[in-house]
């Protein structure tokens, strides 16, 4: 006998109504689900060859089904292929949309330092108030589990979480749903202690594993990633008789060369630092630039995802032209992501129409 999608679709929603209400499900219940629009008469029949393939139990006469080890071992197979290939697509997409960045932002600083005859960096995004997606716990062996945590940006973070007590399928199944349902879609400031207690207590004597995804979610959402930042022009600086000496010259494009001291320049980027910033010789975040002016600007992708344009040179650098650029460049970094968004949210809806 096949297990085709009807029979599947039904063998999901008795697994998911049981680790719900922990009674056995009858066909009355079933027949509630809005995507089955299905009789309980036939309801019936197709659980009766569930039961017939040992996907599901009849614990006692006259009463629902409950899941077999098989259905739960089916279950989660499909639901790990699922997740591991929605997170090899995730990696996928990622990484052409990284490359595709990266060339982009490359061009951006070239072009900027070309137009400003300035030194010019630009930095990769970077994630802010990452949200989690969701997170997939799945039995290694009877001493570990492992825990794939997805935060907003399709970033994936792995992790092994040593088992103190055996678990079964069972009880994994019900821990992702408990975890997900109660934490997807929050930011770690969100994560309160009301929010921990709570998931403790519904673990029982799996508390400490929730402990240790809970951990595991902070340190994917707050982990600091190294910054990629792009830089160009840095001969410009021959250009200024004030910049040009030997030992400022040196210093100027040896933090170029290195990129460290560049980082003082992203500052947090967030939201409230997205105008212009402009700083003047004393103000500016890295010493070796005293001698200097820096404008810098923050651009948006969407998604919490903020990086910083900056143009570095003299204090008598015309400040109107490089503010006009500046403010035409983050416009243009700014909608040409919207807008791409925009595009695949109409493809969308046009393939649910």
């Amino acid at each position: 006998m096949e297990l085709d999608d009807r029979k599947w679709t039904i063998l999901k929603a008795i697994i998911k109504t049981y680790l719900e209400t922990g009674e056995p499900v009858g066909s009355r219940t079933i027949s509630k689900y809005a995507d089955l629009n299905l009789s309980s008469a036939t309801i019936r029949n197709e659980m009766s060859d569930l039961e017939e393939m040992g996907y599901i139990l009849q614990p006692h006469t006259s009463a629902g089904r409950i899941p077999s080890d098989a259905g739960y071992r089916l279950y989660v197979d499909r639901m790990m292929e699922t997740k591991d290939r929605e997170v090899t697509e995730m990696k996928e997409m990622m990484i052409q949309r990284q490359d595709r960045l990266e060339n982009l932002l490359k061009q951006m600083a070239k072009f900027l330092a070309s137009n400003t005859n300035y030194a010019t960096m630009i930095s990769g995004p970077q994630y802010h108030r990452n949200r989690l997606k969701f997170i997939q716990l799945s039995i290694v062996n009877e001493e570990q589990l492992l825990a794939t945590i997805v935060t907003e940006g399709n970033v994936v973070r792995n992790k092994m979480l040593h088992l103190d007590h055996g678990m079964d399928m069972k009880t994994v199944l019900e821990l992702n749903i408990l975890l997900n349902s109660e934490l997807n879609g929050l930011t770690m400031e969100q994560i309160n202690l009301a929010t921990i207690s709570r998931l403790k207590e519904k673990a029982g004597i799996h508390s400490e594993v929730v402990s240790s995804v809970l951990d595991t979610v902070a340190e994917s959402i707050q982990a600091a990633e190294d910054v990629e930042i792009y830089t160009s022009g840095a001969t410009n600086f021959f250009k200024y008789p004030e910049l040009s000496t030997s030992e400022k010259a040196s210093e100027l494009i040896d933090v170029f060369e290195n990129k460290h001291d560049l980082v003082n320049l992203i500052g947090d980027g967030t939201e409230e630092q997205t105008g212009i910033q402009v700083y003047i010789g004393q103000e500016t975040p890295v010493p070796t630039m005293r001698d200097c002016s820096v404008v810098t600007a923050t651009y948006e992708l969407g998604d919490g995802m903020y990086g910083k344009i900056g143009v570095i040179g003299p204090k008598r650098m015309d400040y109107e032209k490089v503010v006009d650029t500046m403010k035409n460049l983050k416009k243009q970094l700014d909608g040409m992501f919207r807008n791409k968004e925009e595009e695949k949210g109409g493809e969308s809806r046009g393939r649910n129409e």
